[in-house]
């Protein structure tokens, strides 16, 4: 399978490229930060390419995904694992991180989509979608106003993209809470948080239910969406979550 991964650098994305590679498959790591992106490259193994794209900048994109195609010899998959989660007041956000978070989120896969499209239709490949319970499953939670109305809007461009291009396989893949793999594999998610903020507003996660403690074994994630991107049926969501404490 000739994948590529954007948002490798780390977290999740890079646990996800590191592991399509030591699979066996060819794959182009996609994301902003060059060094970590070689690094990433290493693990993964011989023949993976490390390509610097900016999902903001819609001419990154197209030259980004061009030269994973033309390095992979195609695109049978793509993975969008890009994402921000800012955590403040919804009446505090400002349109800067509006913004930021929208062209992360969902613009960035709208032009990395559009981009990688025609190979995506050559090979009647798959494009999967990394999502959150917190966005898709439960109600609001309290701070991650900005993080969840733009996860709603990524799975409507999902849609969007399913709905007019039924050739291609387009997946929203719902993540549990799930902190990722060792060192650079580690989740930077919540690496900008005001924590004095997060202090406050954890215990209503908790009291309400949405956050139990519990962490997604990122083994496992691993696992289903290798499947997902193998599958050559339609697979319009699937979710991957902790089992709950007994």
């Amino acid at each position: 399978m000739k994948a590529v991964v954007v948002g490798a650098s780390s977290g999740l994305g890079r646990c996800i490229g590191v592991d399509l590679g030591r699979r066996g498959d060819q794959v182009a790591l996609l994301a902003r930060r060059r060094e970590r992106l070689v690094d990433a490259a290493k693990e993964a193994g011989p023949g993976t390419l490390a390509i610097e794209c900016d999902v903001t900048d819609e001419a990154s994109c197209q030259a980004a995904i061009e030269e994973a195609a033309t390095g992979l010899g195609g695109i049978d998959a793509v993975v969008y694992s890009a994402g921000i989660g800012p955590l403040s007041p919804v009446e505090r956000v400002g349109a800067a991180t509006w913004r930021r978070t929208f062209d992360t989120n969902v613009t960035g896969a709208a032009l990395v989509t559009a981009a990688a499209l025609p190979h995506l239709k050559a090979s009647g490949g798959v494009a999967a979608y990394l999502s959150s319970i917190s966005a898709s499953l439960t109600p609001v939670w309290p701070g991650f106003a900005a993080y969840a109305v733009s996860k709603a809007a990524l799975d409507k461009l999902v849609e969007a993209f399913r709905t007019e291009h039924p050739d291609v396989g387009f997946t929203r893949v719902v993540v549990g809470d799930c902190a990722g793999g060792e060192g650079p594999g580690q989740s930077e998610f919540p690496a900008d948080w005001d924590w004095d903020y997060a202090a406050k507003v954890r215990p209503l996660w908790v009291s309400r239910g949405y956050q139990t403690g519990a962490l997604l074994d990122v083994d496992e994630l691993l696992r289903v969406l290798d499947g997902v991107l193998r599958c050559r049926g339609s697979i319009p969501s699937v979710t991957v979550m902790p089992r709950q404490p007994a």
